[in-house]
Formats: structure tokens, sequence, C-alpha cells
């Protein structure tokens, strides 16, 4: 009931007929992912696919969600370019007698396009009274009759199932990714800390990291999420479109963060924002739980909780250097335990990134959450940080104007131990 009249106020940014098909297996001309729904008078093909383009080529279909948290109605996550596209339409049919309901979809483009033409936008369609889709189709126009229509199971329909305490969502993986030996210390030591997920939005890496991946797969720990977003725009791996003038910034990657926290909106009790090369660090306690717990109690009504960001670079190695362990030189990747130097904040703007109640948040971009059902915690370094460890924008950085800080090493026994074991096992 509390959280009721907790989420009755939100924060702004600024504030036809179904196509009939057989029942047999439906090939689409551009190897769409689908399967023909059956038993039920709505038929049409069923895409499964991460990305569907819409028939003008200028809207793609993520996911829709249910969404009850102030109103009833289908949320859809798309990617939709801001200029082109003034409007689209949402098409439930009724799963006992067939009839349609077609509404205009709010857009709402999210703020933070970082001036790329594409951006992530969320549709908001309203659901007929006194009916429970399973589906929705997002037409272009009143007109749209595509032969076939795509379909598009509306999830978060039936939230129950157990509830797991801490899902990591990683932002897209690109480039061939090969950083293996980082990535798995990253996975071993989220275990540590208790995560029970990681969902992993996929577009490259190397044959050595998909072996790794495949055990993580394997071991139940890791959820990949295929991200084929190169096949349908042209990508850019920079954040502002000044940098690198692409239809879309890095690689779809808020698109990824809206999908991710939807898509565990009533399966986990937290869920953490970050990039692969990125671990939120306990400090004043032991693992995530206990940190949350307290955060939590002190505050009670809040719906994200920021970390402070600290650049570890990759070229400083300790001297003291207990941690060159000779089964690991020959795994591609940076050995975080040998960095322990950070550079001093550049500003008070740093970057941070954050855990989040996601029944809470509405739009999220990659350090903030633009519209929330609640608050905003800033968390002291001396309880938690973001530890990132990558190449350094200021390699002229003399070693003395660095800080040691040895936090991660006190997980050592254990990640030592549990990486070993991984990478022998996996025989890599």
């Amino acid at each position: 009931m509390a959280d009721q009249q907790f989420m009755s106020k939100a924060q702004t940014e600024s504030e036809d007929t179904l196509l009939w098909v057989p029942q047999e297996l439906y090939k689409a001309e551009n190897s769409l992912s689908c399967w023909l729904l059956k038993n039920s008078l709505c038929r049409g093909i069923a895409v499964n696919d991460t990305i569907t383009p819409l028939r003008d080529n200028r809207t793609f279909i993520i996911a829709p969600y249910l969404d009850n948290r102030l109103k009833r109605m289908t949320r859809v996550i798309a990617i939709v370019h801001h200029e082109e596209v003034k409007e689209l339409y949402c098409q439930f049919c009724h799963p006992s007698n067939g009839e349609t309901h077609i509404s205009k979809a709010e857009m709402h483009v999210l703020s933070e396009r970082f001036e790329f033409p594409y951006g992530v936008t969320h549709l908001h369609c309203p659901q007929p009274e006194h009916w429970d889709p399973h589906y929705v189709t997002i037409q272009c126009s009143l007109k749209d009759n595509t032969d076939p229509l795509p379909l598009f199971q509306i999830r978060n329909r039936e939230p129950g199932g157990s509830l797991v305490e801490f899902t990591v969502c990683i932002s897209p993986m690109f480039g061939g990714y090969n950083n293996v030996l980082q990535f798995v210390q990253s996975m071993e030591l989220y275990k540590i800390l208790g995560v029970g997920r990681v969902v992993i939005y996929k577009n490259s890496c190397s044959p050595l990291m998909e072996k790794v991946l495949d055990f993580y797969v394997a071991e139940g720990i890791v959820e990949i999420i295929l991200w084929p977003i190169y096949l349908y725009l042209s990508v850019s791996s920079y954040f502002h479109h000044s940098m690198d003038p692409k239809d879309i910034g890095y690689y779809g990657q808020i698109t990824a963060l809206n999908d991710c926290i939807y898509c565990n909106m009533y399966r986990n009790k937290y869920v953490l924002l970050n990039d692969i090369d990125e671990i939120i660090l306990p400090i004043k306690y032991p693992d995530w739980k206990s940190m949350m717990q307290n955060l939590k109690t002190q505050y009670p009504m809040a719906a994200v909780f920021f970390f402070e960001s600290h650049l570890f670079p990759e070229h400083v190695f300790t001297h003291d250097d207990p941690f060159n362990i000779s089964s690991w030189r020959k795994i591609p990747g940076t050995n975080i335990l040998q960095h322990v130097f950070r550079e001093l904040l550049r500003s008070p703007e740093n970057p941070q990134k954050m855990i989040i109640d996601p029944r809470k948040v509405i739009h999220q971009s990659v350090h903030k959450a633009l519209q929330v059902y609640g608050g905003n915690v800033f968390v002291p370094m001396n309880v938690g940080f973001l530890f990132h460890c990558r190449a350094t924008k200021q390699p002229q950085l003399p070693r003395e104007s660095l800080i040691r800080d040895i936090s991660l090493w006190r997980y050592n026994v254990s990640l030592v131990g549990n990486v070993s074991k991984m990478l022998n096992q996996t025989a890599l």
C-alpha cells in the first residue's frame, strides 16, 4: 500500500484486421526468427527477434511490456528516427473472439539522444478495457496492412516466479571483444558480491570470449541477448554524434539498458547498470546485499543509488605485485588485481553508475535515471564506489599524482582461487 501511494507521484524528464495465415511454420524472407500463433483467433506471425524493423525502416521494435504501475498499458521499447517518424499505432486482438482494437501510441523519445538521429523511444499503448491481450502489433499508419503482420508478445503479464536479489545489466559487447581475463575476474567477483544473473547484450566477441560466455551460460549465471543492431543502422562506438556522425550512438547502449530494466522488472529486487569493465565495489560492507539492506533502511523511498566512478588506469602497475600469476599470463586481457592506483576526480560531475529498483524506474540513460517514481541517493565513497579499470584519457599524469587504493584486494583470496578454478575448468 505504501508503494502505491509512493508511485502516485512521478518525476518527469523535462516533462483492420489481423492477417490469417496457415498453421505451418512460416519462413520470413528476411530470416527473422518467428513462429505461428496456434489455437487462437488472433493468428499472425509472432516475431521473436531482439530487434524487428517495421515497414517504414525508421522504426525498430525491441519488445513490449505490460506496465500497470500508474495505469494499465503496454509500454513498447523501440528505436525511432526522432524527426521522420511522427506517429505510430498499436493494434490489439482479443484472444477469445478475435475483435481488434487500434489506438494511437504516445511517443516518448528519451531526451539523451546525444544528437544522433535515432534514439530509444517508449511507446505508450493504452490497452482496451476489460481485455488481457497477449500480443500487440505496431503499425506505421491506420492503413498499414503489412503482409504478414508481425505480432509482438507482451512481456511481464505474469510477473510471478523466484526473485533474484541482484542482476547486472551489461552495456552492449561489441568490437570483437576479447578482454577475457578482466571479464572472468569481474564475473567471479560479481558472484562473491552476490549476483544472481548477468545479462549481456552481445553484438560481437572473439571465439575465445564465446567459449567463456558458453561456460557462464551453462553455469546459469549469464543470459545472452543477441544485439545485431548493425544489421539495421549505422552504429557509432562513440557516445556523441559530433564524434562520429552515424545513426545511433554506442551500439544502442541506452536502448539496451532500458530493455534490460523492463525485462528484469519483476524478476529482480535490484538491477546494476554498468559497463563490462566496471564493478560497483562495496567498501563499508562485505557484499551488495548487506550494503543495500543498510542503504534501503536509511532511504526507504529511494529508486536510484548512485556510485561515483573512479578510474584505475590499466597502464599503471603496482610495484609490489603479489598477483602476477603465471597461469593467467597466457589469457588475453587486463589483470585488474595489478592496478591499484586511481586518478583524482577531474570534476565534481564525475560519471556515476547505479543500482536501481527496476519497479520504480521509467526512463533510463547511461549515467542517470531520466524519470523515476522516487528519489536519488548519492552513495558516499566510504560506503561504495565504481571501480573502473581501462585505458586512461590522461596518460601524461605522473604516478605521484595517483592515489594507491587496494580496496579490491580485500577479495583477493576468494577471487584468485575462483578465477584459477574457472580457467582450469575451461582449459583456457
